[in-house]
């Protein structure tokens, strides 16, 4: 009998933090960078409302680590061509949970990111 090893969620956010965190220059910040709970917010304007843009987050769940992308809800259609293995991650709209590190589809999560930061800038949302 085999059995599965624990997740290490700790590990499992570190890396993803690592994607997201790319972005966390101006006008984007860490509006919130603790144990288990990255958020990255962009600033306030017509697009979206007179609100921060909320760009996403890195948290640790009872269950599994999500990864908020934000630019998925927004712009759909960036997820047309994702691997069906990333879209069995997704919950919602913009959620993808994991429990361990899969560096196959963090590198595909990462370039999901890139394109998602890209159409924020070209709609505007960011500079």
């Amino acid at each position: 009998m085999t059995t599965k090893s624990p997740p290490d969620f700790p590990a499992v956010f570190a890396r993803l933090r690592l994607i997201m965190r790319k972005y966390e220059r101006l006008p984007l910040k860490a509006e919130t960078d603790g144990p288990g709970n990255y958020i990255l917010t962009g600033p306030a304007g017509p697009l979206t409302r007179g609100r921060e843009l909320w760009f996403g987050a890195v948290q640790i769940k009872k269950n599994y680590v999500s990864y908020h992308l934000m630019a998925v809800y927004a712009f759909p259609g960036l997820l047309e061509g994702i691997s069906p293995e990333l879209k069995k991650r997704m919950q919602g709209k913009s959620c993808f949970n994991f429990k361990r590190v899969d560096e196959a589809l963090f590198e595909e999560l990462a370039a999901l990111t890139e394109r998602g930061a890209r159409r924020f800038r070209q709609a505007g949302m960011i500079g």
